[in-house]
C-alpha cells in the first residue's frame, strides 16, 4: 500500500498561472480542468478557472491547487463547511491532500480520520476520481482524501 500526502492550495483567480510556474521550476506534467470542463457555462465569469489543478513531476513533487469560485467570496470569512450550488468552498489557503491507489485503501484511511471530524464532502466517487472527500478533522486541519486517477474529461 503506498499512499501520498500532498499541498492542495487555494486561489482567487491565480491557480492556472500558479501552477504554470510551479511546472516550470519542478517540472513535470500539468492537469488543468476548468469549471467550465465540469458544466459551468462558458460564458458565466469563472469558468475559465480551475476547478482542479496538479503539478507532478517523476521526482515525486506534486501539489495541487483550485480556484475558490469568485462568486463565492463573501464579506465575511467562508468556513470549510461552506456549500454553494454543490460546490465546496473555502477560505483556507490550502488543504493537506493523502492520495491513494484503491479506493479501498483510501476508505479505510478515511473512516479512521473521520473520527470526530466535520464531514465538507462525503467520501465518494466525483468526476476527477473514483473516490474523493473532504473533512475537516477534530483539530481544525481540513484534509482532502482521493484515489489517485487521471481526469477522464
Amino acid at each position: 500500500m503506498a499512499i501520498t500526502i500532498n499541498t492542495h492550495l487555494n486561489f482567487r483567480g491565480e491557480a492556472r498561472a500558479a501552477l504554470e510556474f510551479y511546472r516550470s521550476v519542478f517540472g513535470g506534467h500539468l492537469t488543468l480542468v476548468a469549471y467550465s470542463d465540469f458544466g459551468l457555462p462558458k460564458d458565466q465569469p469563472g469558468a475559465d478557472q480551475i476547478v482542479f489543478g496538479q503539478v507532478t513531476a517523476d521526482n515525486g513533487f506534486t501539489i495541487l491547487a483550485y480556484d475558490v469560485p469568485a462568486h463565492a467570496v463573501p464579506a465575511a470569512p467562508l468556513t470549510p463547511t461552506t456549500r454553494e450550488h454543490g460546490m465546496t468552498l473555502t477560505g483556507e489557503r490550502f488543504f493537506v491532500a493523502v492520495g491513494g491507489e484503491s479506493a479501498e485503501e483510501i476508505s479505510a484511511l478515511w473512516d479512521k480520520l473521520a473520527d470526530g471530524a466535520e464531514i465538507v464532502e462525503k467520501f465518494g466517487p466525483s468526476p476527477f476520481s473514483p473516490g474523493f472527500g473532504m473533512l475537516t478533522d477534530r483539530f481544525g486541519v481540513t484534509w482532502i482524501l482521493q484515489v489517485n486517477a487521471a481526469h477522464a474529461g
